[in-house]
């Protein structure tokens, strides 16, 4: 569905990426792991057409929607699959004077052109789905932080994407609020919602995954099923990482 080939990103003098190259199949559930630095988020940003790779390309079913130099013909193939790409961010960003509700909304109806009650009935459908539709009068103030999260799903999905990307979601939050968070995320893995996942949850890794991706210093170490990296993991790198987060 969509991918990154020989992607390579600087930000000046400090390569981030170095020649990356990752798929992403329709229904899949990729979870991107490995230490801090290694890449990871600049990747997703990447993918979800956040940051223009300095060298390479994104495609998106076959066609290009990012390349280092983003002319006009790829600017407006990004401009038609940017609604179909929905991202979730380790911090919530989510409008503190809007409500649950109007923080849903908002850009179903900017974007999409969904009248009022089309938007509304999908954004309380979103809200039970989450465990929130009690919420939906509230403000960001006012819930927690496994709440905004939830929220913050929710908003994404409000756009219908086809893809999910999901940068450290769970991070920011509290040890017993990110059961919240992962359940909400297990559940769309179980819907077949097509997902990329930037993660520390090596439980998460291990049990929702079709895949999971290990970086480290901007590159691609080792990929494979969930059983086979954390049971037998094919290079010293990985193992080493393996060791440390099990010690």
């Amino acid at each position: 569905m969509i991918a990154a080939e020989a992607v390579s990103k600087s930000f000046g003098p400090t390569e981030v990426l170095k020649d990356v190259s990752l798929g992403v199949r329709s229904g899949e559930v990729v979870s991107i792991i490995g230490p801090s630095g290694s890449g990871k988020t600049t990747l997703l940003r990447c993918l979800a057409l956040l940051e223009t790779p300095s060298a390479g390309r994104v495609t998106m079913h076959g066609k290009i929607i990012s390349d280092g130099l983003n002319g006009p013909e790829v600017r407006r193939a990004a401009a038609r699959v940017r609604p179909d790409i929905g991202m979730v961010f380790q911090h919530f960003n989510l409008w503190p004077h809007m409500t649950v509700l109007q923080n849903i909304v908002e850009a179903p109806r900017l974007v999409r052109k969904m009248d009022k009650a089309e938007a509304t009935g999908l954004a309380m459908q979103l809200l039970e789905k989450v465990g929130l539709a009690e919420k939906r009068d509230a403000y960001p103030a006012r819930l927690s932080g496994g709440q905004q999260q939830r929220v913050a799903i929710a908003r994404a999905l409000a756009m219908t994407p086809q893809v999910m990307f999901f940068d450290e979601a769970t991070s920011a939050l509290d040890p017993e609020l990110r059961h919240e968070v992962l359940r909400v995320m297990r559940q769309l893995a179980e819907d077949g919602m097509t997902m990329a996942v930037v993660t520390h949850e090596m439980g998460f890794a291990r049990n929702v995954s079709s895949r999971v991706v290990f970086m480290d210093q901007g590159r691609i170490v080792e990929s494979g099923a969930p059983a086979s990296f954390f049971d037998k993991p094919q290079t010293e790198r990985a193992v080493r990482f393996l060791r440390q987060i099990q010690d």
